[in-house]
């Protein structure tokens, strides 16, 4: 068996499995009798480990093996379980999504929740973009628009993640995110002071948030990193969809994606919204926007904090404040 696994510090959030444990993974997904050719871990992702693995007489798969359970933070408990209930949801990106072709919750041979899933056709666009002119950028995120929005459409009966706990109210669903994450912060050993703050606000703005009654499917980390195009477009054009592992219920407007569309406006992103359509721009949705903006620092402050990045973790503190400033003056 020919492994290669990505070489990482001994403290790194990321721990890698062996290839023995690998052997053992797919003789009991594929049977007994099957051969592992090679395993290549795959780098770019930052929570789950994966490999890109070749088994004799098939063809190659995926192998993503979930972070131990003492090493989750609370906002990102069970990711892997929640992707697989999000399946019967993810409908109307369901010819683009890899299928599931195996799964394992057991911890009877690894200690860790992991998957097998189908090899998604196309390069991945975090690197294949670069390939086209970035004019031709536009019909890509307008590509995303449409199906950031076939997401949306869908409809649920509670908010929060995909798997529960589910909330009545918007609110009750934001305040639980806010208090694992203040949470999670200080076990990891930073000030989460205004993280409790926002937290205070919501509180007492409930009735804005929960103007929000119909809970809708939210991807949670759809963007260019968890996209493929094809390799042969004379366009970029999108072909697979993976790492649907963040899904929840709520408001669209506080999905990653749009956080992500509307940043460095000005540029290709613009495009967007032509498929995607405009936001509410009421006082009330301004002023949520504003709230889902600060979550999401926090919770970007948490990851940086897991990638060692102390410079990032610092700016977010500003960066938070900034918001919170402008929410108390308007």
């Amino acid at each position: 068996m020919d492994f290669r696994p990505v070489e990482r510090a001994p403290g790194a959030f990321q721990q890698g499995v062996t290839a023995g444990q690998v052997e053992v993974m797919c003789a009991r997904a594929f049977g007994a009798g099957t051969r592992v050719l090679a395993a290549q871990e795959l780098g770019k992702g930052m929570y789950n480990n994966t490999y890109r693995v070749e088994l004799a007489g098939q063809r190659p798969v995926i192998l993503r093996v979930a972070p131990e359970p003492a090493r989750q933070y609370r906002i990102e408990r069970d990711l892997m379980r929640n992707e697989h209930a999000s399946v019967p949801y993810l409908a109307p990106l369901a010819a683009m999504l890899p299928r599931t072709l195996a799964v394992d919750f057991t911890h009877e041979l690894i200690g860790r929740d992991y998957l097998f899933q189908t090899l998604l056709d196309g390069v991945p666009a975090a690197g294949g973009l670069s390939a086209y002119p970035r004019p031709s950028w536009t019909g890509y995120f307008e590509q995303l628009g449409t199906l950031t929005r076939r997401l949306h459409s869908v409809r649920g009966k509670g908010f929060g993640p995909v798997m529960g706990p589910l909330h009545e109210r918007w609110s009750d669903a934001l305040l639980a995110y806010l208090a694992d994450t203040a949470a999670d912060l200080e076990q990891a050993g930073l000030a989460a002071g205004d993280v409790r703050q926002l937290a205070e606000l919501v509180r007492r703005e409930r009735a804005v948030l929960d103007e929000i009654t119909e809970p809708r499917l939210l991807h949670g980390d759809l963007w260019i990193v968890n996209t493929m195009i094809s390799g042969d477009a004379r366009e970029p054009t999108i072909t697979g969809v993976f790492d649907c592992d963040r899904t929840s219920w709520g408001d669209p407007e506080s999905d990653w994606t749009i956080f992500m569309a509307q940043r460095r406006p000005g540029t290709e992103r613009d495009a967007f919204w032509n498929t995607y359509g405009p936001l509410a721009d009421s006082w009330s949705a301004r002023r949520r926007a504003l709230i889902y903006r600060a979550r999401t620092l926090g919770a970007i402050r948490l990851e940086r904090h897991r990638l060692g990045n102390t410079e990032g973790v610092e700016e977010s503190y500003s960066d938070l404040w900034s918001v919170l400033t402008e929410l108390a003056t308007t």
